[in-house]
């Protein structure tokens, strides 16, 4: 389990993860070297639920190149070119999207040119348009807790104060949105 928040501003973006990962029989695991924010090509990507799909995504994934027409419209960038290649590379490291499920899977937020989209395990896209974004089993605490005015670390405190499954250190990154 895990806390990621996503916060969108008019120049920049910026992500913050706790450092918590639980096993599925329930065991802990926090380590300072854990990283759920991963940069790859132009991409910033947080990673929240099974292991497997973030591990992939945030590691073996190749991200499609962002052009000059692709930036006018990020959101049709998402939908028709960066979306397919999750699935593609998702699908070719053994995840399967046909298998039964009953609760959530995994969770990404996934930013691009400064703009953070919210991808669940359907490679459904969602943007947001308060510019908070959270994922994880301590976001809605976390994001509650922005919404009545914490900033980012407050937040995160508050989601490890009510949530076994968010834990420091907390690690984020920041990126700039590109001139067009």
């Amino acid at each position: 389990m895990t806390t990621i928040i996503g916060l969108e501003y008019d120049d920049h973006c910026f992500l913050v993860a706790d450092s918590r990962t639980t096993a599925s029989d329930g065991y802990i695991y926090t380590h300072a070297s854990v990283e759920k924010i991963s940069e790859r090509g132009d991409f910033l990507i947080a990673g929240s639920g099974e292991v497997t799909p973030c591990d992939v995504l945030q590691h073996i994934w190749e991200p499609p190149t962002v052009t000059k027409q692709d930036k006018k419209d990020l959101f049709h960038f998402m939908i028709s070119k960066v979306i397919p290649s999750i699935r593609k590379c998702l699908i070719d490291n053994g995840h399967n999207f046909d298998e039964p499920k009953t609760e959530q899977r995994f969770q990404f937020l996934i930013a691009v040119c400064g703009e953070i989209f919210d991808v669940d395990d359907s490679l459904g896209v969602s943007k947001s348009t308060s510019g908070v974004y959270g994922v994880g089993s301590g976001a809605p605490y976390a994001i509650g807790a922005i919404h009545a005015g914490a900033d980012a670390y407050e937040a995160m405190e508050i989601a490890t104060e009510l949530t076994a499954f968010t834990a420091g250190p907390y690690k984020s990154k920041t990126q700039f949105k590109h001139i067009k």
